[in-house]
């Protein structure tokens, strides 16, 4: 194993993203291991026909053991995985780094930190998970009080977390999306106002009828929907009823979909990542970022203008 040999270890397409963000910030080539899924393999290729300083791209169901014992180095998307505890545990890597995770990166901060179970939010773990958190954790820590522990984040974890962290010896990097930026092309002629779709009702966070009701205040005028890549087919036919709407299907993360836009959009989302995100894709068009929190169908919104 060469101890500074680094793999991205990825689940999802934002993660894909950070790593993406993170080969290019640091002028490295990242193979990557990416769960085998159709969104992952869509963000994979479109982020090389952008020039992404991807190496091998290996996909994989499980946990791509082999390719963790051949790095030193992992670039671990999802911290609180359960994967990534049992084969941190077993093959103890020489470094890590944590990409972003959605709004995760702020829990897994305070897990660090001790402020909270190592354990994913509001889900009730149990069994081999459970076991082997403590040797994962135990792993981390070390490795940061070796100076060989570090988080890669778009996300604001603030001043206390962030010294907190440092004094455990954690290395913080912020970015802010500009590799991304950078090598987008021109967005596709969507119109001003943007809504964008949510696995809410997937996760049972919110009634379908009451998500449906939230589109169509969200894209009263017309609209376009982009949908959510969880987002099942009996929702997507709900929304398709709201009058006024047009669905774009890219099987991309919003965030590769809308970092070329040249002029200022509303963009209209229900609490997820993309309230932190999509303000730094955007930077300097003027965009809005809308986040509506609604209630029993009652929506309660506030705005988030993109950065000059």
């Amino acid at each position: 194993m060469g101890r500074e040999d680094v793999l991205a270890w990825v689940e999802s397409p934002l993660q894909l993203i950070g790593a993406a963000e993170w080969a290019a910030s640091h002028g490295r080539t990242v193979p990557v291991a990416g769960r085998l899924t159709p969104q992952i393999s869509a963000t994979a290729d479109e982020l090389l026909t952008r020039g992404a300083r991807f190496g091998e791209l290996a996909p994989y169901l499980g946990i791509p053991w082999s390719l963790l014992a051949r790095h030193g180095h992992w670039l671990v998307g999802d911290g609180f995985s359960g994967q990534f505890r049992l084969a941190a545990a077993v093959l103890r890597p020489h470094r890590v780094t944590f990409l972003d995770d959605g709004a995760y990166a702020i829990a897994y901060a305070d897990a660090l930190l001790g402020r909270r179970p190592y354990a994913r939010p509001n889900v009730a773990e149990r069994g081999l998970t459970t076991v082997v958190a403590p040797f994962a954790a135990e792993l981390v820590h070390r490795r940061a009080a070796s100076r060989r522990a570090a988080i890669f984040t778009a996300f604001d974890l603030g001043a206390d977390r962030l010294d907190g962290l440092a004094d455990r010896g954690f290395g913080i990097r912020r970015h802010d999306f500009s590799w991304t930026r950078a090598t987008a092309p021109a967005a596709p002629a969507l119109g001003r106002r943007i809504v964008l779709g949510s696995a809410l009702p997937v996760d049972g966070r919110m009634m379908l009828v009451d998500y449906v009701r939230w589109v169509r205040d969200a894209a009263a005028g017309g609209a376009v929907y982009l949908p959510h890549r969880r987002e099942t087919a009996e929702q997507l036919d709900a929304v398709a009823t709201v009058p006024g709407l047009r669905i774009h299907r890219t099987g991309l993360p919003v965030e590769l979909v809308l970092a070329g836009a040249r002029h200022p959009l509303d963009v209209h989302t229900l609490p997820s990542s993309t309230t932190t995100t999509l303000p730094l894709v955007l930077a300097g068009t003027g965009a809005r970022v809308f986040t509506d929190v609604s209630r029993n169908g009652a929506a309660r919104r506030s705005a988030r203008t993109a950065a000059a």
